[in-house]
């Protein structure tokens, strides 16, 4: 199993999974045709699905397009307002696409309908990947029940280039950790290099990521509770406030974006 990285639009992230036996191929969150079909042309691959995580604009916005494209191409999400959605999906409910395995794990709370995808290949040594879209770890279910089921090795790919940005925010939590310094010189000097901090794994991620770190002392200290329940949701009041706007994309581009859309015919949600 092959998975490509590829950075879209501002500072999102489509990803390609390609069976390598057949090259046959499904995109996930797979907003910029034209760059997935040229992707899809150099590897010599055949695109039989797309998944969907979620239907905002930034993930979505390609997908009629494709469909175009592709005739028979199947769209796969949990949302009836992903453009181009042809079979809706439901929890723990598995796909298959020759030899690579899809599992959905119905994790609500960036939207409602928000849909990770857990993949991984029969026979394959390669750890299993998990595309997270934009769940980001907010939902304590979502953390322990869901996600926190999957083995250590699980690569991550998430929707976004986010990675300096919260590790600044971790390290606000805690202060000490070493883990989290080191991640966040390593993550910097990707950035710098314009690199992909994609993936990381879930072990990982339970070393550095404060939304996993809910039962940590440390992390307790920070908010004033124990409840893990109530210690994530005093740390997503505190990563909202802590956005800087510099973080935020300007009105003029927004404005600009959304005009772009309304040119080529395509309704804005939010």
């Amino acid at each position: 199993m092959k998975v490509k990285v590829i950075s879209i639009l501002d500072d999102n992230y489509m990803y390609l999974v390609i069976e390598e036996r057949t090259r046959d191929a499904f995109a996930v969150d797979a907003a910029v045709s034209k760059k997935l079909v040229e992707i899809l042309r150099k590897e010599n691959a055949s695109l039989k699905a797309v998944l969907t995580t979620h239907h905002h604009l930034d993930h979505t916005r390609d997908n009629v397009d494709l469909v175009q494209r592709f005739p028979g191409l199947q769209v796969y999400g949990a949302d009836d307002r992903i453009r181009g959605l042809t079979h809706t999906v439901v929890h723990d409910q598995e796909l298959k696409f020759g030899d690579i395995n899809v599992r959905c794990l119905f994790t609500p709370c960036h939207t409602s309908g928000h849909m990770c995808f857990f993949v991984w290949e029969d026979g394959c040594p390669d750890a299993p990947a998990l595309f997270s879209g934009d769940t980001l770890f907010q939902m304590f279910k979502n953390l322990f029940e869901t996600l926190g089921s999957l083995p250590p090795d699980t690569k991550v790919f998430c929707g976004h280039e986010y990675t300096v940005r919260n590790l600044k925010f971790a390290l606000k939590v805690e202060p000490d950790n070493e883990d989290i310094k080191r991640k966040l010189a390593w993550a910097k000097a990707r950035d710098e290099d314009d690199i992909p901090t994609v993936p990381s794994s879930l072990e990982e991620e339970l070393t550095y990521n404060p939304f996993m770190r809910v039962k940590e002392e440390t992390v307790q200290k920070f908010t004033g509770k124990t409840d893990p329940v109530e210690v994530m949701r005093l740390l997503q009041k505190e990563k909202d406030s802590f956005k800087k706007p510099k973080d935020q994309m300007p009105i003029p581009a927004i404005l600009a974006y959304q005009l772009s859309m309304l040119n080529r015919g395509q309704p804005i949600t939010k």
